[in-house]
């Protein structure tokens, strides 16, 4: 099944969100080292809705969970984005995709694409790195000059991307510092030197390469079936166009056509007997915001009405209605009352 849909704006309230935290900026490492999601205080009054991702990665450490949080914030909201992490020989290697700006552009997010400068030996391997930590210098910088910027996010955010090459370097430049002085080898110097190079090139060419490898990694999910999810129908694929010609591709976890409408399923797992967690349901909502704010919605090129569903399922132990006095689970009925997306748990619909 393939859909395909357009975006030309996004209305959404989301009201999941943990209150944040209130740093100034002389403070900002420390902010960093300890929220996830926080409030940042510029020397000029102004503030900022601040969050950051662990990985350029979005399957590690909840990154659209950090997001969602400060997405309720008035305010310019920004997110810190390493240009790619190498966690050592012994670990992972991820790299910044054009997608993920994307999306944060559709979602009125600014970019700050940042770099780790300093990191401690991991204990427990030989070649792994750990408590990477990004350099503060350039992040004040840029919000400094984020503060000021008058522009919309997709703006700022293709003008993050006109820097990439300059980034890309200084973190290669980073991790050979690391390596050299905690004696730990990182990935193979040539493959990274090779899609660093491909981001210099400019922003045409890194929109085209990551273009490619997230429709491969959609391809791929499409027939990949993870245990932890336990969903009924099949997986789709949607490509969304928004008001720019931009497409955004992402894999709908279950699509099934039921009423004469196509039902949107994202689905969120747990084997307790537990709803999801916090940050797994915020995780599942942040594709909601999309779902809920589709035009022109298309299955294999026939025209039809798309509604969305966040679907929760738990263990077999659970308890009929043990969730309803749950004051988050309360918040999520309101936030899909209001947004206008279902919810089932355990096969059931919510009523909301």
């Amino acid at each position: 099944m393939i859909v395909t849909a357009e975006i030309t704006g996004l209305k959404y309230v989301a009201k999941l969100g943990r209150v944040l935290e209130k740093f100034q900026l002389s403070s900002l490492a420390q902010a960093l080292s300890s929220q996830a999601a926080f409030l940042l205080d510029m020397d000029d009054g102004k503030t900022l809705a601040v969050s950051w991702w662990v990985s350029p990665k979005r399957t590690r450490s909840y990154p659209y969970a950090r997001v969602y949080d400060t997405l309720a914030f008035a305010g310019k909201r920004v997110t810190i984005i390493p240009v790619f992490k190498d966690e050592g020989g012994d670990g992972d290697r991820d790299f910044l995709q054009w997608d993920t700006v994307s999306l944060m552009s559709l979602l009125g997010v600014y970019v700050i694409i940042g770099y780790y400068k300093s990191a401690r030996r991991n204990v427990k391997y030989e070649n792994k790195i750990t408590d990477q930590r990004f350099d503060a210098g350039h992040l004040k910088t840029q919000l400094g000059e984020l503060i000021h910027y008058q522009s919309d996010a997709l703006h700022w955010n293709l003008s993050q991307i006109d820097k990439i090459g300059e980034l890309a370097g200084k973190a290669f430049s980073a991790y050979i510092e690391i390596s050299g002085k905690l004696k730990v080898q990182m990935h193979s110097s040539s493959s990274a030197r090779k899609r660093i190079s491909s981001l210099v090139k400019g922003k045409q060419v890194f929109m085209v390469l990551s273009r490619k490898l997230a429709e491969k990694a959609q391809g791929r999910e499409i027939v990949t079936v993870q245990p932890k999810e336990k969903l009924a129908g099949a997986k789709a694929a949607i490509t969304i166009r928004n008001y720019l010609g931009g497409y955004y591709f992402f894999t709908i976890d279950e699509a099934r056509k039921e009423d004469g409408k196509i039902l949107l399923i994202e689905g969120k797992h747990t084997r307790g007997d537990h709803l999801p967690s916090l940050d797994d349901i915020k995780d599942g909502l942040l594709k909601m915001i999309l779902y809920t704010n589709l035009k022109n919605v298309q299955v294999d090129s026939e025209e039809t009405v798309s509604l969305p569903v966040l679907l929760l399922t738990t263990g077999e132990n659970h308890k009929a209605g043990a969730y309803a006095s749950e004051p988050s689970f309360q918040q999520l009925k309101s936030e899909a009352r209001t947004n206008g997306f279902q919810i089932v748990l355990n096969g059931k619909s919510v009523k909301l």
